[in-house]
């Protein structure tokens, strides 16, 4: 039997999403403690934490997928207990997972427009595909984010793993998402596709479009964040905006500089 939900303080109004006091339990298993996290309007909220931080509960509690076991979630100041991702995704919160959900062998603008495509009618009553259509605009909407794609036709396996993760980016975006959660979207990518996948997000921000990137990479979150919340073994280390914490005491943080610390001073006070 789950824990009875805490009632959360009101949102600020440029709150567009918040966790209050979230945890999460699997049997024994305790995946999320106490973590608070709020996502202002037209931000990029870099959430940071190594392998079994939590950051993957987090993200599908954030999408969906998972219910809090206590604490609350809320959207818009409003308290929401979503009972699966298509119910996140109805409110405009869309997640981009390291898989994509891309199918290789399938078209650009197949992928683009993947269980939303624009119909029309052949020979005057059958409902088909409108190819064309799909194809002229998945590639203005990749174009827009600076992807240039010469045939929309083409099978997205033929496009580069930073060109993949535009293209799912920017069909959320297309898709009405006023949140993106972008899970570690740089991980398996070379120096100049990250970049090209972080002027992205620097481009959904100046959209209005709030994000969450999920990343392990410093080097890459400190550039593009305005605020970063750190994860340790299912707890938030705290949560800085970034005229409050420098990139080298985020890495420090992120070494474990503060767990290490708590030992030194458990040592320092324990008998001889």
């Amino acid at each position: 039997m789950s824990d009875p939900i805490r009632s959360a303080p009101p949102a600020p109004d440029d709150t567009i999403l918040a966790l209050e006091n979230v945890s999460k339990f699997f049997g024994k298993v305790i995946a999320l403690n106490g973590v608070t996290l709020r996502l202002k309007r037209g931000e990029v909220h870099c959430l940071l934490g190594d392998n079994g931080a939590g950051k993957s509960t987090l993200i599908k509690t954030l999408a969906g997928v998972h219910t809090p076991s206590s604490g609350e979630y809320l959207v818009d100041g409003k308290p929401v207990r979503f009972g699966s991702p298509k119910e996140a995704l109805d409110l405009g919160i869309a997640t981009v997972y390291q898989d994509l959900a891309l199918v290789p062998l399938l078209s650009v603008a197949r992928n683009f427009f993947m269980g939303r495509e624009p119909q029309k009618k052949r020979f005057g009553f059958i409902n088909v595909m409108d190819l064309d259509l799909a194809a002229e605009t998945s590639r203005a909407r990749l174009s827009e984010m600076g992807i240039n794609v010469r045939d929309a036709h083409q099978p997205i396996g033929t496009m580069s793993g930073g060109e993949k993760q535009c293209l799912a980016i920017a069909r959320a975006i297309h898709f009405g998402a006023r949140v993106l959660i972008l899970d570690e979207p740089t991980a398996a990518l070379g120096v100049k596709q990250s970049f090209n996948v972080l002027k992205l997000i620097h481009t959904a921000r100046a959209k209005g479009i709030s994000v969450i990137f999920i990343t392990h990479n410093v080097h890459h979150a400190y550039p593009i964040g305005d605020s970063f919340t750190l994860l340790n073994r299912g707890k938030s280390m705290g949560t800085f905006t970034k005229d409050t914490i420098t990139k080298n005491e985020v890495l420090d943080m992120m070494a474990g500089g503060a767990e290490m610390q708590e030992m030194m001073n458990e040592l320092e006070g324990a008998p001889a």
